[in-house]
């Protein structure tokens, strides 16, 4: 996510970190090249180059630009419910690490449960990284596993998951020695269900991406439109086609390349949800719940680019 302060005039016209430009800058220079062709054409040969009048491009045009709008108004929405969610993840770990203060201060085997239920909880958070984005650094996750734990994760097809049945067996485990009543048991139990919830969640918006027929009917269009509407320009701009083709395109392609960025929040591109960094804050705060002081620096942006 790009996190850096507001630009002024003159930097709008040169930042690059975060703008869609690099991405459909091949595409750019295709619609001003072909235009500057089409120009050079019909200067040399006029009757064999046709041109149009420019309103039927206008009409096209408005439609096109009401369709991408529409289409970036549900990835935006997409985006946007991803946020909201690993938002929701943050303060359900935050409010197991109060829950389980009581723990604490019972002292024995019943405050280590509660590192082993909150170092769960971070690699919970880690592992989630790591399932959203299809690959990852492992040792995130593994570091923060009890021994026993870890082969079932490493065995298992959704290690999220794995790690959220060992919470669950935590609490089993402190419930049938008397460590906690039914009621904060149940309280907890809500609390885990919280995140299976958000996992949920998560993995509906990774796996249930816009309609491709959608997609595809729009890139068709946008690439059709961008390059025959020179020829709607000629009579009327000359040699100035090339560029206002190429502002247009600029336009069109650019909301189309960030409609795909906005898409599948949870990669790796500069416009894509920091959940690296989310899960970060999330072990630091419940390593500083355990008591630890050691803790790594917060999270902040390296080029202006939070991942």
């Amino acid at each position: 996510m790009i996190i850096r302060p507001r630009p002024n005039l003159l930097q709008l016209f040169y930042i690059m970190r975060g703008s869609v430009v690099p991405r459909i800058l091949p595409q750019i220079a295709g619609v001003a090249v072909f235009a500057a062709f089409l120009v050079t054409l019909h200067k040399a040969f006029p009757a064999e180059v046709p041109v149009y009048a420019g309103a039927p491009f206008a009409l096209v045009g408005i439609a096109l630009s009401i369709f991408l709008s529409f289409r970036n108004s549900a990835c935006y929405d997409r985006w946007w419910e991803a946020r909201k969610v690993w938002g929701e993840m943050v303060y359900t770990a935050r409010q197991l690490a109060r829950q389980t203060q009581v723990l604490d201060h019972a002292g024995g085997a019943d405050a280590e449960s509660r590192r082993r239920l909150l170092s769960l909880t971070i690699a919970f958070a880690q592992a989630m990284v790591i399932h959203l984005r299809s690959g990852g650094d492992g040792e995130r996750v593994l570091k923060h596993l009890p021994e026993d734990v870890v082969p079932s994760y490493l065995a298992s097809r959704n290690p999220p998951d794995a790690l959220l049945r060992a919470i669950s067996a935590e609490l089993a485990l402190l419930l049938r020695r008397g460590s906690i009543s039914d009621i904060l048991y149940q309280t907890l139990d809500r609390s885990v269900a919280g995140l299976g919830g958000v996992q949920a969640a998560c993995e509906r918006i990774r796996n249930t991406p816009v309609p491709f027929a959608y997609t595809l009917l729009l890139h068709r269009t946008a690439y059709l439109f961008c390059f025959t509407m020179p020829l709607g320009f000629i009579d009327a701009l000359g040699w100035a086609t090339p560029f206002a083709s190429a502002m247009v395109a600029y336009a069109f392609f650019g909301l189309d390349a960030l409609g795909d960025e906005l898409e599948e929040p949870f990669g790796l591109l500069p416009n894509d949800l920091p959940i690296g960094a989310l899960a970060d804050v999330i072990e630091i705060n419940l390593r500083e719940a355990m008591g630890e002081t050691d803790l790594p620096p917060l999270p902040v942006p390296v080029g202006y680019v939070l991942m």
